[in-house]
């Protein structure tokens, strides 16, 4: 193996576990928000969220080498779009009905009764 194609090999693995890891993280906040959150928010449902960011991290996983070196790029890159449409524009959306604490006791954070 030449060291052009070893580079290549190496630059293809690390967009792999890039889009990889962006799609776990995508289903597994969408799986932590609750079900209204999404429907409040306007972004579908949390079943559909679910299903599309589940099967973009298995389409992803299958994609990486050695298993999918090559023919299965367009997967990886249609995985990482539906992973940033959820990152960028429902997580964003769904943050407010979630009911999470703020940092550090921010405005929804513990409060002191004095």
């Amino acid at each position: 193996m030449s060291s052009i194609a070893a580079a290549q090999s190496l630059v293809y693995l690390a967009v792999g576990l890039v889009a990889f890891g962006l799609s776990v993280w995508s289903l597994v906040d969408a799986g932590s928000r609750p079900a209204a959150a999404f429907t409040s928010a306007g972004k579908r449902t949390k079943k559909f969220w679910l299903v599309l960011t589940g099967v973009a991290t298995a389409l992803t996983f299958i994609a990486l080498p050695p298993l999918g070196a090559g023919g299965l790029s367009l997967f990886t890159l249609g995985s990482a779009v539906i992973a940033g449409i959820y990152l960028a524009d429902v997580r964003p959306a769904v943050a407010p009905y979630s009911g999470r604490r703020g940092p550090r006791g921010g405005p929804s954070g513990p409060r002191s009764g004095w």
